[in-house]
């Protein structure tokens, strides 16, 4: 892995709006208390069952899945700054019917919307961050937004657990209060950043740009693969656990290393990361976290387990600096915010994958083969990503002589 320099010794400062979409992603997972607990709320004070109550998670999943592509069109037409304030005062709506609805029909509704608008800010988001910063500012800028929210989820997951003994109601209007909180930051301090089009020029369709773009959908298919692997931390783990007698809140303790380990490296690593060639640096990170969890085909302990979700964090902590900054560099300039929304939908089908074959691999194959068979897809995304280096070189150059 090649070192280049791409920014000086002493970085530059980062922009007011910067801080300002900072500041919004903090207090907007200082405030996520409903998803972590919905499923309790709806078992324990609607009396759903389990079953229901895990099919309405799933609604909010395809809420946001569906929210990368349509945030991507409307941070494209409407403006990034108008789709972050459709998001934040949206949820906040959506929230509060959520947590008041009583019919079956109202509560599928909301919990759609609540995914739906909860993640329109997303490509917004990336794109904005894109159009304010210089490509060699990128990837710290990519990494502090990854730092801001897993600081604010680890606070917000310990603070739910308190305030749901109180009630589940107050979780709702809480994460209501924070959205309104975030909205309000971006409609003060966040200016439109879209690039303005040039007079006489139609705008283009995305689809037939993107079925000629082969480098973005191999990219597409490389963030499929990486999702699909991360996610067995939450699908599959537990269960391997569970079959090796731990308890639950052992799973609960290891889990919770990601988050430890994010906060207290991320800011340290980030002063590294920003100097090594991107698309290498994302091969490695793939190659780590896939690394990561084939430890667990070697391990029966809880500080075996931990020592694998430390491993996988790292190569976490790469993977997130980065990936923004490369699909950035791909993404045609007039087209950036629906590219960064089709990059977060393909995360967002390896989020539905990943659980699905992890835990059949598991129930089917066993411990063993299934986190081999992560070990393996982790180099085989690797050797794809590696290879995809000079391509993504060359768009990089490509789009910054025209920028």
């Amino acid at each position: 892995m090649s070192a280049v320099a791409v920014e000086s010794p002493a970085p530059a400062a980062l922009p007011r709006a910067f801080w300002a979409l900072w500041v919004c992603q903090l207090v907007n997972r200082l405030g996520s208390f409903v998803q972590p607990f919905l499923v309790l709320y709806l078992t324990h004070d609607r009396h759903l069952s389990a079953g229901t109550a895990g099919a309405v998670a799933a609604a909010v999943g395809a809420g946001s899945v569906a929210a990368q592509l349509s945030g991507g069109w409307l941070a494209d037409r409407v403006g990034r700054r108008l789709t972050m304030l459709i998001c934040f005062f949206g949820t906040a709506a959506a929230l509060i019917l959520l947590g008041s609805a009583r019919s079956m029909a109202m509560i599928w509704v909301t919990a759609f919307l609540v995914g739906l608008l909860g993640d329109l800010f997303r490509p917004a988001v990336q794109a904005t961050v894109a159009d304010l910063l210089e490509p060699g500012e990128r990837v710290r800028a990519y990494g502090l937004l990854f730092w801001a929210i897993n600081l604010g989820f680890s606070v917000s997951t310990v603070s739910a657990g308190v305030l749901a003994s109180v009630g589940y109601g107050l979780l709702f209007w809480l994460n209501a209060g924070t959205s309104v909180i975030a909205g309000l930051v971006i409609w003060a301090m966040v200016p439109e950043s879209r690039p303005t089009p040039e007079a006489g020029v139609p705008r283009r369709p995305l689809l037939p740009v993107v079925l000629r773009d082969t480098v973005f959908l191999l990219m597409i298919l490389l963030q499929i693969g990486y999702a699909t692997i991360y996610m067995q931390g939450y699908s599959t783990l537990p269960l391997a656990m569970a079959g090796d007698g731990l308890p639950s809140s052992t799973y609960g303790l290891v889990i919770a290393l990601n988050g430890v380990v994010i906060v207290l490296i991320q800011p340290f690593l980030g002063k590294w990361l920003v100097r090594i060639d991107r698309p290498k640096l994302l091969a490695v990170s793939m190659l780590v976290v896939g690394l990561g969890f084939g430890i667990g085909a070697v391990v029966h302990t809880w500080w075996g387990y931990g020592l694998s979700v430390v491993v996988w964090t790292v190569g976490e902590i790469g993977f997130a600096a980065v990936i923004g900054a490369v699909f950035a560099d791909l993404a045609p300039i007039d087209l950036r915010g629906r590219y960064m929304g089709l990059a977060g939908m393909a995360f967002g089908v390896g989020t539905v994958i990943g659980p699905l074959t992890g835990t059949n691999a598991l129930e089917h194959f066993g411990p063993t083969v299934t986190w081999l068979g992560c070990a393996v897809l982790g180099v085989v995304i690797f050797i794809g990503q590696y290879s995809l280096a000079p391509a993504l070189h060359a768009r990089a150059a490509a789009n910054a002589a025209t920028a």
